[in-house]
């Protein structure tokens, strides 16, 4: 299968640095979602009148988010946009872990089928997926100029905007401030290695009253999020970027010593099932109190804040990820809607796509589910502002780091796919040493 090059361009990363410095969140599950649903109520659809005469009556699928509250999200703009116009919207929430849902994905598209209308779409996909996806700019071209341009080069592909920007992401450190005081530390981790310490003593002494406590979770599952994570841990120690420069330098001494040093923190600080997480298991466990330290995305604060699901509200803030080498970073995420080229209702899906990545609908996705707003207008909305306070100085600026999308093309899938599995078998066990040349060696093939 042919696939159009990926052009997820450098400027991405800065852009969404800045994106992420004027934007905030707040809490948002599916329990918050209700109890200030009349307070922040999905945005009415502007110019529903004219839709619902062209394309009312319509019905289309919107294959949407899976994390956290986003299912909630997503339903309750399906709702309103069916109300305003007419078309009905089904929805249906992708697999958990994003080579899931690529492989999903993939598996339609190449059989053509009209299955779906409209899907959320990671932001390495769009050149992979582009011979797929229905050019957008001669509806939503204009629209598009609202958003952060970086990600609008992302999405467009020869020329065509295959998909339209949603939201941003980029990892990030949560802490316990209650426990930090309590074991008498005065600010979170620099370092990974002052992680490792703290989170060992503040979990001896929290595992007398708890057994089920432990100083650290994050993504260590074989999937797309420790692809994101143990980026994040390179580019920390020095150790570069997988492949730089279109050279693959994913086996190298610095890499093969910070993956060795997480290696040795599994079943010490973390959970021994820690390689089997994924965001949910590491929110859930952070959320009911059971861990000092988390890696996560933004939407996670929302969880953390939520009294009908969290034990921790009020007792943890967040801050950049550590380093090794005093270079804290944060792993570029986000996610686009595209409009399947095969939908026999491509008109209508381009009105629900124009609605959910609307400015209107990115202040809701802000205020309710901690989504940060690819529209910098809607980042700087005052209350957006006064609603999210939690996002600080040194987040907004910390080096964001692309995943090798740009390198790996159209075979992005298949290379982040050798980099994970390798590193799950170094976090269960195996010494860097024995699994990087392999790891290198499938890459160098990749690329040939």
């Amino acid at each position: 299968m042919k696939h159009a090059s990926v052009r997820l361009v450098a400027g991405v990363a800065g852009t969404l640095a800045l994106v992420a410095s004027l934007a905030v969140a707040t809490a948002g599950t599916a329990g918050n979602q209700a109890q200030h649903a009349a307070k922040y109520p999905a945005p009415k659809v502007p110019g529903a009148a004219a839709i619902k005469a062209k394309y009312g009556g319509e019905s289309i699928t919107f294959i949407g988010d899976s994390v956290g509250g986003s299912h909630a999200r997503d339903l309750a703009l399906a709702k309103q946009f069916t109300k305003d116009t007419g078309i009905k919207v089904k929805v249906v929430p992708h697999p958990a872990a994003s080579d899931a849902s690529y492989s999903q994905l993939a598996r339609v598209f190449s059989s053509k089928s009209s299955s779906f209308d409209v899907a959320m779409i990671d932001v390495v996909w769009p050149g992979a997926f582009a011979p797929y996806l229905v050019d957008l700019k001669p509806k939503l071209g204009k629209a598009a100029k609202q958003h952060a341009q970086g990600i609008v080069q992302n999405d467009t592909v020869d020329g065509k905007l295959v998909a339209m920007p949603w939201f941003g992401d980029f990892g990030i450190l949560y802490y316990r401030t209650d426990l930090l005081r309590k074991y008498g530390y005065t600010a979170p981790p620099k370092t990974w290695t002052q992680l490792f310490a703290m989170a060992k003593k503040i979990q001896d002494g929290e595992q007398a009253a708890n057994d089920k406590f432990y100083g650290f979770v994050f993504q260590g599952n074989s999937y797309e999020g420790l692809t994101c994570d143990a980026l994040e841990w390179y580019e920390s120690a020095g150790a570069g970027g997988f492949i730089d420069n279109g050279k693959v330098t994913i086996d190298n001494p610095k890499g093969a010593r910070i993956l060795d040093q997480f290696r040795a923190q599994i079943g010490k600080i973390t959970p021994r099932d820690v390689t089997t997480y994924q965001e949910g298991e590491a929110h859930t466990a952070f959320v009911e109190g059971n861990a000092a330290f988390m890696r996560n995305w933004p939407y996670a604060y929302s969880i953390g804040q939520d009294p009908k699901s969290s034990k921790i509200v009020g007792k943890f803030s967040v801050t950049v990820l550590p380093h090794a080498s005093g270079k804290s970073v944060g792993t570029v995420g986000g996610w686009q809607l595209a409009v399947n080229r095969f939908s026999k209702h491509v008109d209508a899906s381009i009105e629900f796509v124009r609605y959910m990545t609307s400015a209107p609908v990115q202040k809701f996705n802000a205020i309710t589910n901690t989504n940060v707003p690819t529209i910098p207008a809607v980042a700087r909305d005052k209350a957006v502002v006064k609603a999210n306070p939690y996002l600080k100085p040194e987040i907004a600026s910390v080096m964001r780091v692309t995943r090798p999308a740009n390198s790996l093309k159209a075979h992005y899938n298949e290379g982040s796919k050798a980099i994970y599995q390798g590193i799950n078998q170094i976090l269960n066990g195996r010494p860097a040493s024995s699994v990087l040349p392999s790891i290198e060696s499938k890459l160098e093939r990749i690329l040939r």
